[in-house]
């Protein structure tokens, strides 16, 4: 028997018969040992460590005080949150005294990869002691973990003297502290693509600061422009022009880089034509005029229109040459087609293009100059005045108004043949506003035959090849034509022009061929078909008495002796049809079926 059980069950025996109290002191009576002198303080509180009849339970105490190490685990950072199952009795034993070491580490096998900071480069060499940055008396969890923390005097007597912040890391790594590998292109200023990565880094950045550099071009070639370049004239921009590969390249694009494309002689002016340097910086000269007045003023007003035509002297010249004119008639609101190409501007421009009488400003409605040909030999203005709905400029006595493709109506048939007047007609105004109804009634209901008696829907019957023929489709209606049904005349069921008035039930049209003389009700479908009248087809098994042995030869009217509202209520029971033939004198309560069987009433069932 161990030495536990025997503790735990005189534990138990305690607290069942002396009380809670009296167990407490016997557990502080059968301690193994003093606790360390950190814990001290908890050694007659048992309870804070420990919970009876669960040693699981002594995890989450540790972690209850412990509440940096409980962190560490639930993040799963620092060495105790590394391990795999962290339980702190297997690392950490106590009881052993007060001076007892239960934090020990052996500092010869201990893993620093374990930790938030694995040692690398340099900080893996066996001259760096532990105690380099784990201090006495301070917990291992608290080693400085930035490199200015241990390295700021070497920053201060040999670096930047604290000029360039604290994240050494930027340029330095662990491998060696003097060497530095810092990459300009995460800077401001890229080194790359030019002359600027042949510099060495003294040259531009005179301090060990660095962050007093300057970025831009004219803080470092100030004197070149000034004694090899544009003195200061186009301002402090260099880079708008020039970049690092050359100073002499010059790489600005005036077609790309502004809203003003050079074109024709304008390549071959010097910027100082229209950039005059007392206006300020060249690229600071964003609000330059662009319309051609602003240079050009002088040569309209004593070699062009005299400013009779504006200013938008690109609308007819360009810059090839001033005294060619380019002007396209198409890039206005009336482009010339066919035989309008061939007149002469002066047949609609009354006065010329150009000039004091200059009349730039015309009536673009064919009438405007056509008026005389529609009175003459046209519509009279019966049609209004749109003649482009009809005509082009080919020709003026053709028409191409297409009704199919230009009206919600097309034209079908008979319809494609008439004449625009006999439903247009001129007392309902021009033909290009007259609203027509698109019923058939509106032109043909004298034609109607059936006096409006089936509405006024003609389109379902009859169509514009012939008014005449009507090419119904009966079967899409609630009594489609089937069998003989198909042959049958109109008239025969449609007696009156109503013809939603005609009957669907059989009888209404076969009474004299009902040789049941309705005894078996109108339903004559259920039975017969559209086929023949004489054939049926009624299948008695679908009913709730199907016919099967001697049955299926038995006449309907043998038993169907009843008028035809009963039929349905007729009884199943055999003595109804065989009482008769019951020998038994209804000894078995009716119910031959027991014994005997369809095919024979003289058979009985064994």
């Amino acid at each position: 028997m161990s030495l536990r059980f025997i503790f735990t069950s005189l534990l138990f025996l305690l607290a069942c018969f002396a009380g809670a109290a009296s167990a407490e002191s016997f557990e502080k009576a059968l301690m193994p040992g003093e606790v360390i002198q950190g814990h001290a303080k908890y050694e007659l509180e048992c309870n804070k460590c420990h919970k009876r009849f669960d040693k699981s339970a002594q995890l989450h105490l540790c972690n209850d005080c412990h509440k940096e190490i409980a962190a560490d685990i639930n993040r799963k950072s620092g060495m105790h949150g590394r391990l795999e199952n962290p339980n702190c009795s297997d690392c950490h034993t106590e009881h052993k005294g007060r001076n007892a070491k239960i934090a020990s580490v052996d500092k010869a096998k201990f893993d620093h990869g374990r930790t938030d900071f694995p040692l690398k480069g340099a900080h893996r060499d066996a001259r760096v002691k532990c105690a380099s940055c784990h201090l006495a008396k301070a917990k291992y969890r608290d080693a400085p973990k930035l490199c200015n923390d241990c390295h700021k005097k070497d920053d201060q007597e040999k670096g930047h003297k604290g000029k360039l912040g604290t994240k050494c890391e930027s340029c330095h790594d662990d491998k060696s502290w003097k060497e530095a590998k810092f990459d300009h292109e995460k800077t401001k200023f890229s080194l790359l693509g030019g002359k600027h990565a042949e510099v060495k880094c003294k040259e531009c950045h005179a301090d060990k600061g660095f962050q007093q550099t300057p970025l831009t071009c004219n803080g470092c070639h100030k004197k070149d422009d000034q004694e090899k370049g544009h003195k200061g004239r186009y301002g402090s921009k260099c880079e708008s022009c020039h970049n690092d590969k050359g100073w002499k390249e010059l790489i600005f694009n005036h077609d790309l880089d502004t809203r003003y494309a050079l074109k024709g002689k304008h390549r071959q002016t010097k910027c100082n034509a229209c950039h005059l340097p007392e206006k300020g910086a060249l690229y600071q000269q964003q609000k330059l005029p662009t319309k051609c007045v602003a240079c050009h003023k002088k040569d309209d007003q004593e070699k062009g229109h005299h400013g009779g035509l504006g200013e938008k002297c690109d609308t007819c010249h360009n810059e090839n040459g001033w005294k060619k004119s380019s002007f396209d008639h198409d890039n206005t609101h009336f482009v010339l087609r066919d035989k309008h190409r061939d007149a002469k501007c002066e047949s609609c421009h009354k006065g010329g293009v150009s000039g004091p009488n200059a009349k730039l400003k015309v009536d673009k409605e064919c009438v405007a100059c056509h008026r005389k040909e529609d009175d003459d030999k046209g519509h009279k203005g019966r049609y209004g005045t749109k003649c482009e709905t009809c005509h082009t400029a080919k020709d003026w006595k053709s028409s191409t108004f297409k009704h199919d493709r230009e009206t919600k109506y097309a034209l079908k048939g008979k319809h494609a043949e008439t004449k625009c007047d006999a439903c247009h007609t001129p007392e309902k105004g021009p033909i290009y506003k007259t609203k027509l109804a698109s019923q058939c009634v509106s032109c043909h209901r004298k034609d109607d035959k059936h006096k409006e008696q089936l509405g006024t829907k003609c389109e379902n019957c009859h169509n514009e090849k012939r008014w005449q023929d009507a090419p119904y489709d009966h079967n899409k209606s609630r009594f489609p034509l089937t069998g003989s049904h198909a042959k049958s005349e109109c008239k025969k069921c449609h007696l009156t022009p109503a013809f939603h008035d005609a009957p669907t039930a059989c009888n209404a049209c076969h009474e004299k061929d009902d040789k049941h003389k309705r005894r078996f009700g109108t339903k004559c479908e259920t039975c017969h078909y559209t086929g023949t009248w004489k054939s049926w087809d009624f299948d008695h098994g679908t009913t709730r008495f199907a016919l099967d042995g001697g049955h299926a030869k038995v006449a309907c009217d043998d038993c169907h002796k009843e008028s035809a509202s009963s039929q349905v209520k007729l009884g199943r029971a055999c003595v109804i049809c065989h009482l008769k033939d019951d020998v038994h004198d209804g000894g078995f309560s009716g119910q031959c079926e027991r014994c005997h069987v369809t095919s024979s009433w003289r058979k009985v069932r064994r």
